[in-house]
């Protein structure tokens, strides 16, 4: 205030003598010269007081701060020219009346150039300090902008930034926050030498993995320091913080283009609902629920068999601080159908997300009767309570192993699939099953394993040079679900549409050298051979099923999906239990191969389709006591 006091004081004089061209102000001038002044100083101390330019923090001073000095210095000539008017029709005075719009002129300069000098110098302390960094963002969009403004305005971060890349050409030589634009990603190399570069950020949160993997080799050719800011859906209330800069990880680099999702669709279908998600402990259950809640349901119903992951998902989604969704989260195993009927009884589902699984192939190879009585036993359970409940809608999570199957876990998900399809030709109501392949940072991903395995120093075990996989994100993949349950009519099964398969061993490779090693010599990749259950490329797509796309581009529809399913599934389904409560596995893949039969198992049971295939190539009967094949 005494600074403004000062400036007030001063700048109508120099106003003066700007108007009059002269150094030396005729004395006619002083009489009226000294009143402006009086009022001015009252007037602007008042309006900049009531208008809170003194309860500002100056250090982190923006165009908010600069928009309120104008607005300060704008009222306040105004009312001093009423008053100059009102004086001068009083007692005339001599006095330039262009002297107001001069001093107004003179008096923002100087109040905004002092404050603003404030920020200015705090940044330059800190862009002088020795372990300051220069960084250089790749990606003048919004969200590079937020980048630069943020580290401007948090220089104690120590990253100074020098300026912008960007591939549109239109961007070139043009000024953000008064930083360049000075080239595009092909110009890294040659930036990077010329303005001695110590960091590179990429604030691309919609690139694709391909463009984030050129960058990235490019920086790591040049040995320079890389950090990305995070894909739109890790921020979830839509603000970039300049402490959320992180490291390249492996799920950038298997980036794909961002799934465009009709949020008006998908919460006309939730809004209001009582929705249910099973397996919502897990992976891709917490995710679903999580998305689910800005969709509006009246309750959302977490049912889990784990306590614990059930207990984090619940307490996850009370963080969210949502007021309307009702939170309910319930303990229960699949497998009991009074259990389940009881459940539905008490919380009267309307949509059901039906992710709960067992999702691991070699562990379910090993334990066959799992799979099926979680698998097909668990899902036959929650239909037949859903259609006694008369739940409008369900959503099966299945899966791309569950195509031309080589594993039980395939098998038991292609079977969960048929009942899907009957229910749904029962009732006439949308249940539907969703087919995907393998989604990073899931439980079991291999991608944990690899990570697992190089913290310990390796070696990183691949099963074969060869294996492919699809693979999404949990996000997008939830997304696409949400967004198939949308467009479902009954007996579907809509694939989504998984981008092409990536190497195994290439993923290896790339997180390898993320986690700073080098292959071959810090890290070792060995190759097992395939395991139980596994094969070397996954599919997408039956034979006999006919596929087209939906009316949203990443989603397929068969729509002729209910035609496969037998017309003795329900006596093949008791069989298939039989065999699973005798925790028979010879007699499971027996029955598997009837319900499914391009199931070709590869296992430890392998005598079980050499003994069994006379059989299946004449007419099968199965008994549903003994589940033992009779002529």
């Amino acid at each position: 205030m005494l600074i403004d006091a000062a400036i007030l004081l001063l700048m109508p004089t120099l106003a003066l003598m700007l108007r009059l061209d002269t150094a030396i102000i005729p004395q006619e001038f002083w009489l009226g010269l000294v009143g402006y002044t009086l009022a001015a100083l009252t007037i602007c101390l008042i309006v900049f007081w009531k208008l809170g330019l003194y309860s500002r923090y100056w250090k982190y001073a923006s165009v908010d701060e600069l928009v309120q000095i104008g607005t300060a210095v704008v009222v306040s000539t105004f009312l001093l020219t009423l008053v100059v008017l009102a004086a001068r029709a009083i007692y005339p005075f001599v006095i330039a009346r262009s002297i107001l719009i001069i001093d107004s002129l003179l008096v923002l300069l100087a109040v905004g150039g002092v404050r603003f000098s404030v920020r200015f110098m705090e940044s330059r302390r800190y862009s002088l300090a020795e372990d300051s960094r220069r960084a250089i963002i790749m990606g003048a969009g919004d969200a590079g902008e937020t980048v630069a403004r943020e580290l401007l305005k948090t220089p104690e971060m120590r990253k100074i930034p020098i300026g912008f890349l960007d591939d549109d050409p239109q961007k070139h030589n043009m000024f953000i926050h008064g930083l360049p634009v000075m080239g595009s990603r092909k110009d890294i190399p040659r930036i990077v030498g010329k303005m001695q570069v110590d960091l590179l950020i990429l604030a691309m949160p919609t690139a694709s993995g391909n463009v984030i993997r050129e960058i990235t080799g490019t920086c790591e050719l040049l040995g320079l320091e890389t950090k990305i800011v995070p894909a739109m859906h890790e921020i979830l209330d839509g603000r970039f913080r300049a402490d959320q800069l992180r490291d390249i990880d492996i799920e950038d680099l298997l980036r794909r283009v961002p799934v465009q999702t009709d949020v008006i669709a998908v919460r006309q279908l939730v809004a209001g609902r009582r929705v249910l998600v099973t397996g919502g402990g897990g992976s891709i259950g917490s995710e679903l629920c999580r998305q689910l809640m800005f969709c509006g349901p009246s309750e959302l119903i977490v049912l889990g068999h784990g306590e614990n992951s059930v207990f984090e998902t619940f307490h996850d989604l009370r963080r969210l601080d949502l007021k309307g969704p009702k939170i309910t989260p319930l303990i229960a195993d699949v497998r009991f159908p009074k259990r389940i009927e009881a459940l539905f009884k008490q919380v009267r589902p309307e949509i059901i997300f039906h992710t709960a699984a067992h999702k691991h192939v070699p562990l379910m190879e090993l334990n066959p009767a799992e799979a099926i009585t979680n698998n097909v036993l668990g899902t036959q359970n929650l239909l037949n309570a859903a259609l006694a409940a008369e739940v409008e809608h369900f959503v099966m999570i299945s899966t791309d192993k569950a195509v031309k199957p080589t594993s039980i876990m395939g098998a038991s998900k292609r079977t969960a699939e048929l009942l899907v399809h009957q229910a749904a030709r029962k009732s006439g109501r949308p249940y539907v099953a969703v087919r995907f392949g393998n989604v990073l940072g899931s439980r079991g991903s291999v991608v944990l394993t690899f990570k697992k395995q190089i913290a310990a120093g390796g070696p990183v075990t691949v099963t074969h040079p060869e294996i492919k996989r699809y693979f999404m994100t949990i996000p997008e993949a939830v997304q696409l679900v949400l967004q198939a349950a949308a467009l479902g009519n009954g007996g579907e099964v809509f694939v989504l549409d998984m981008g092409d398969p990536i190497k195994i061993l290439d993923l290896a490779r790339d997180l390898i050298k993320l986690s700073g090693y080098e292959v071959g010599r810090d890290i070792e990749i060995e190759f097992i051979g395939l395991r139980p259950g596994d094969k070397l490329f996954e599919e997408l797509f039956i034979p006999g099923e006919e596929y087209q796309r939906t009316a949203h581009k990443k989603i397929f529809i068969a729509a002729n999906a209910s035609r496969f399913v037998p017309d003795d599934l329900d006596n093949a389904i008791d069989a298939l239990l039989a065999a699973a409560e005798r925790n028979d596995p010879q007699a499971i893949i027996v029955c598997l191969r009837n319900l499914v039969p391009a199931f070709e198992p590869r296992n430890q049971f392998q005598t079980a389709k050499s003994q069994s295939s006379d059989l299946l190539d004449t007419t099968l009967i199965i008994n549903p006591a003994t589940a033992s094949p009779n002529i």
